[in-house]
């Protein structure tokens, strides 16, 4: 069975491994006061050219809701896409550690909202004791569909956002895939497009099981060291965390990672597009193939069905280590049923 199903079944990267390997002797200092946990902001710091203040956590559910809930007080609203992934795959995550803030849905395609979407939702809300009240904008990049954020897209939200007085969060599970599609800098996708506080992920890029929390705006940073305890994840041996993240940024290792699994997905997206049902953008291909064809092809690759059951649509994704033979396969395997 060749796997298309998620980049979080991808091993560990061995640059990744090597550095936990290297960290992995003596003692070291417990809950973030090792070396390495110190240096995480001037190495964020410099990938994204600007100060920054940096927090490890062992998953993108943990970064998402802890951040969310610095935010947003309980009778607040986040405006976040249908489809993101704190609204479907979060299991009310976002809800619990915010203490019941609630989530307010925009529609979009490709997972991705527009201004004119954001601006039309906000409408709906209005300033008094009987409704919630919009706190924070949440932006999934890439989106649940593989489709990206340009620079002055994000502006416009996070403008409309901020002039309501609300917090901007990007959820970066898959931002260095969104980085490497548009050749733009991380700074130009997140603080200076408006972006208060991202979610940057390396588990579907390389990593183990680190993530990190980067506040751009650290006055938003209030309570999130008490949460994150609160929470469970405030790691005991933090050294691991860290050093995973250091090593994903050391030498470019997460662009070179993300360009190859975009390059892959671009393969197969190209090999049948007249099957495409969203633009294939970064490392996520959608097609429609309908029962028939998820049939034939589900006995030699492990993909997605997609959407509603019965909806014909499925989802592959590649990741930093998909055989190239695997691709090759698939391709093939388009190309005959297409």
């Amino acid at each position: 069975m060749r796997y298309f199903k998620s980049d979080n079944t991808a091993a560990v990267c061995p640059g990744i491994l090597d550095a936990l390997a290297q960290c992995n002797v003596g003692v070291a200092l417990a809950y973030g006061e090792d070396r390495w946990s110190a240096s995480l902001d001037a190495a964020f710091g410099e990938l994204f050219e600007t100060k920054v203040r940096v927090f490890t956590v062992a998953s993108g559910t943990a970064a998402n809701a802890l951040a969310l809930a610095t935010l947003c007080p309980p009778w607040s609203t986040v405006l976040t896409h249908a489809e993101a992934h704190i609204e479907r795959d979060e299991c009310g995550a976002p809800e619990f550690f915010t203490g019941g803030a609630k989530l307010s849905l925009v529609g979009g395609a490709g997972a991705k909202m527009s201004a004119a979407d954001l601006s039309a939702r906000l409408d709906w809300f209005e300033p008094h004791v009987h409704g919630v009240q919009p706190r924070a904008l949440s932006i999934t990049q890439s989106t649940e569909r593989g489709a990206v954020y340009t620079p002055p897209e994000l502006r416009a939200l996070s403008k409309i956002a901020h002039d309501r007085g609300m917090a901007v969060h990007m959820d970066g599970a898959r931002f260095a895939n969104a980085v490497v599609a548009q050749s733009v800098s991380p700074a130009e996708l997140s603080w200076k497009a408006g972006v208060d506080v991202l979610s940057f992920g390396i588990i579907k890029n390389g990593g183990m099981n680190a993530e990190a929390v980067v506040y751009f705006d650290t006055a938003r940073i209030a309570d999130f060291e008490f949460r994150r305890k609160r929470a469970g994840q405030l790691l005991c041996k933090g050294r691991y965390a860290a050093v995973q993240l250091l090593a994903s940024l050391e030498g470019g290792l997460w662009r070179k990672n993300a360009e190859r699994a975009n390059r892959l997905a671009a393969r197969i997206a190209a090999s049948a597009p007249q099957l495409l049902s969203v633009p294939a953008q970064t490392n996520q291909v959608f097609m429609q193939l309908g029962e028939r064809r998820i049939a034939a092809l589900s006995k030699e690759f492990a993909f997605y069905p997609w959407g509603p059951a019965g909806s014909g649509e499925a989802r592959f994704v590649c990741s930093w280590d998909t055989p190239e033979e695997d691709v090759d396969a698939l391709c093939d395997a388009l190309k005959r049923i297409g």
